[in-house]
């Protein structure tokens, strides 16, 4: 989400989710509320028929969890930010012993993986959208992710097949982690791990000086996995969803 000016709308239509679940969605381009922007947001929201509105809050903020509570957000996720410095130390020789970069042929497991990898984000705890288009919704963004949308798709595999996958992004911070996915039946044999440190000796090929990861307050797995890899917190923030009846 962009910082705002007085100059920028209160919210932006999402053509892209609102296509994928056929609902209306926009998001707030706020990260702080007060009694104005919720007139403002609340008029846009109207005029524009939303169904559902995004709004990632700033935790540090007293007023703002009272009035997004007090006006029918809720509260669907926890958003952790963890990052760390890129060191020559990260570029090993064999780091990608095991691994490769995926492969168009590679795309029907990856969305199978995907399907299952990512329960405990938000839009599976919002109630409002079904399982399966949530496990659709992952699917689709592994494909993209491959199609362009990331860097690169560093691939885990096990009997000749995919079994895990992370995928890398380029931005003017550094680099970051977007998605990992490990495969029901290779879970726990520490290919998140190698996948991680692929992914740093990745960066380090591509100059990055820091590297992001993104992930939710409620999973603790993955916290401790970038934490076992040099990753510290380094933000916190509020995801809320709001919806409109019609």
């Amino acid at each position: 989400m962009n910082s705002s000016t007085e100059r920028d709308p209160v919210c932006t239509y999402l053509e892209w989710d609102s296509q994928f679940f056929q609902r209306r969605i926009a998001r707030l381009n706020r990260h702080r509320l007060d009694h104005a922007t919720m007139v403002e947001c609340a008029h846009w929201c109207r005029h524009h028929r939303i169904d559902c509105l995004y709004f990632l809050a700033d935790s540090n903020d007293l007023e703002t969890p009272r009035l997004a509570e007090a006006n029918d957000f809720h509260l669907t996720d926890i958003r952790m930010t963890l990052g760390r410095v890129v060191v020559p130390e990260d570029f090993a020789a064999n780091s990608f012993d095991g691994f490769r970069h995926a492969r168009e042929d590679d795309l029907r497991a990856l969305r199978t993986i995907a399907r299952t990898s990512h329960h405990d984000t938000r839009f599976y705890f919002d109630g409002h959208f079904e399982q399966e288009k949530c496990d659709l919704l992952y699917a689709t963004w592994i494909e993209n992710s491959f199609r362009g949308f990331a860097q690169a798709v560093l691939v885990a595999e096990a009997d000749g097949e995919p079994a895990a996958y992370l995928t890398c992004h380029l931005n003017d911070q550094g680099s970051q982690i977007g998605l990992v996915g490990v495969g029901e039946g290779h879970r726990g044999k520490g290919l998140a791990t190698k996948l991680v440190r692929a992914f740093l000796s990745w960066s380090r090929e591509q100059g990055a000086r820091r590297a992001l990861v993104v992930t939710q307050g409620r999973n603790l797995p993955a916290q401790r996995l970038y934490q076992r890899n040099g990753f510290i917190t380094s933000s916190m923030d509020l995801w809320y969803h709001r919806w409109f009846a019609p």
